[in-house]
Formats: structure tokens, C-alpha cells, sequence
């Protein structure tokens, strides 16, 4: 059973770790394995609270950028009734490359979870892959094409949409199916992506974010319900507390990261991942 405070300390760390490309599934386990915290990862009560910690992130993506989903929504819906993409309609573009990039990952995330986590769930491993993750986030810097921004377009939903192709779209979809290992970042490798296909730091983070809130918001959707009825009192008032923590650590995190990543680049994130997984791993085959 996660204590209160447990609870609150990794529900604010799930909210920052989510959004920054840090893996939030990394520090989850590794942070655990460096205070020998007694957490049983595999216990339902465990399950619950990362569950609802993950839904109230993707709720605090939905509602900031409300007004993007309606546009979004709006245009899905034109082109299903007309059965066509129309000329032009870059919000209904912007829609599709989404569910491009979000079916295929969504269809291996659900086939093939429980396999990659389960092989790779020790502090250790996650440790090793936060390097990894770090790698990554270098590399992606040091081999990203340079941004050809739609400058005439000041909306970057459109912007983006314009600027995105279809193989694009399901490559830094695709990315996302490394965050299943412990370690990688969901927002660290669809922000890769977005730079090595010409994106910019800015456009990349809020495509991101915009891809995330379908895939963090189903999977926590689909397993709340059963795991909530099957959790007692004390499981899930200790998963509300972390939920609520990690929803203004999630708001605090957008705010940040949109201001941050319009003049800066990934190589803080890079190091800190470096250097955070190495010292892990010192300190845990101690």
C-alpha cells in the first residue's frame, strides 16, 4: 500500500516527468528502488494510482488545449460527413495526422504492454534506458532538419498541419512505442520526431502534447473502471490524492514547457537524463 505521502511525491513527479521528455514511467520505478520504498508495482492499489495519476494528465492536455480539440473535432466531423478531405481544410488535416499517428501505436501499446514492461519493469533497467533516453534526445538535436516554418500561417495547429506529411505523421507516432520500455519518454521521443522531420522546438512540443492526449487519456480510461472496482477505500482515496498532485504538476509542466522550448533546445534533458540514469545505476548496485 502507497502511503500519503508516497502518493503525493510521486503523483507530482508523474505530472512533471509525463510532460518533460524524462519518462515518467522511469523515474516511477527507479525512484521507488533508490529510497527501498516497499511498493509491490505489480499490486492492484499500485496499478490504480498510476492509472488515475495518468488520466489526470491527460485530462489537464484536454482542457488547455480545449479550443485546438474542438477545431480538431470539428474538422473530423466535416470530413466524415462529407466522406472526403476538403481543400483547405487544415483542421480536419491536422485531425487525421493525429489518428495516423495514434492508431498503430495504440494497437502495439495494448498488444504488447505487458510483454516490454514485464522484461524491463527493474530500477536498474529503467536507469540504463533513461541513458538511452538521453542519447536519444541528444542525437535528435545534433541530426534534426532544419524547421521550414509556414510563416504566413501565425496558427500553429495549421501551421503544423501544413508543414507534417503523412509518412511523417506515422514515424513520430511511431516513436511513442518506445516509451513502453521504462526509461524513454513518451513526450522526449515524439519530440525527437517532430525535430528530425523538420518541425521546430515549439511546434514539435505542441504536436506532442497533442498526440499524447489520446493515447495517456484511452489507456487510463479503459483500465480505470475495472481497476477502481476491484481497488478498496484506502487504494482509491491514495489514488485521488496522487491524481489531483499530479494534475497541477501537469499544469505547471505545459505552462513552463511552451515558454521554455520557443528559444531553447533538448540538450538540458539530454544531460539531466544522462547523468540522472548513471548515478541510478551506481547507487542501486550498491
Amino acid at each position: 500500500m502507497i502511503s500519503v505521502s508516497q502518493a503525493i511525491a510521486l503523483g507530482f513527479l508523474q505530472g512533471v516527468t509525463e510532460l518533460f521528455p524524462v519518462s515518467s514511467l522511469g523515474h516511477s520505478v527507479v525512484l521507488p528502488g533508490l529510497l527501498r520504498w516497499r511498493v509491490d508495482q505489480d499490486a492492484g492499489a499500485f496499478l490504480t494510482f498510476l492509472v488515475a495519476t495518468h488520466f489526470a494528465t491527460a485530462l489537464v492536455l484536454f482542457v488547455l488545449y480545449w479550443s485546438d480539440w474542438k477545431r480538431i473535432l470539428a474538422g473530423l466531423g466535416r470530413s466524415l460527413r462529407d466522406r472526403a478531405l476538403g481543400p483547405g481544410d487544415l483542421d480536419a488535416r491536422l485531425g487525421w495526422l493525429l489518428v495516423a499517428g495514434t492508431v498503430p501505436a495504440g494497437i502495439v501499446g495494448l498488444l504488447f504492454e505487458k510483454q516490454v514492461r514485464g522484461l524491463f519493469v527493474s530500477p536498474r533497467s529503467a536507469a540504463f534506458f533513461l541513458i538511452m533516453n538521453g542519447v536519444l534526445l541528444f542525437g535528435a538535436e545534433r541530426l534534426r532538419r532544419k524547421a521550414k516554418r509556414a510563416d504566413h500561417l501565425l496558427d500553429p495547429d495549421r501551421r503544423i498541419a501544413t508543414e507534417l506529411t503523412w509518412p511523417h505523421a506515422i514515424r513520430v507516432g511511431l516513436l511513442q512505442i518506445i516509451a513502453l520500455i521504462p526509461g524513454f519518454s513518451r513526450t522526449g521521443s515524439t519530440l525527437a520526431g517532430g525535430l528530425l522531420v523538420g518541425l521546430s522546438h515549439e511546434d514539435s512540443l505542441r504536436y506532442s502534447f497533442l498526440l499524447a492526449t489520446p493515447i495517456i487519456g484511452a489507456a487510463a480510461a479503459l483500465k480505470l473502471p475495472r481497476l477502481l472496482l476491484s481497488g478498496g477505500s484506502g487504494a482509491i482515496s491514495v489514488a485521488l490524492l496522487g491524481a489531483v498532485a499530479a494534475a497541477i504538476a501537469a499544469y505547471a509542466s505545459v505552462k513552463f514547457l511552451t515558454r521554455y522550448f520557443r528559444t531553447k533546445t533538448l540538450v538540458p534533458f539530454a544531460v539531466y537524463c544522462a547523468l540522472a540514469g548513471s548515478a541510478s545505476l551506481v547507487l542501486l548496485v550498491r
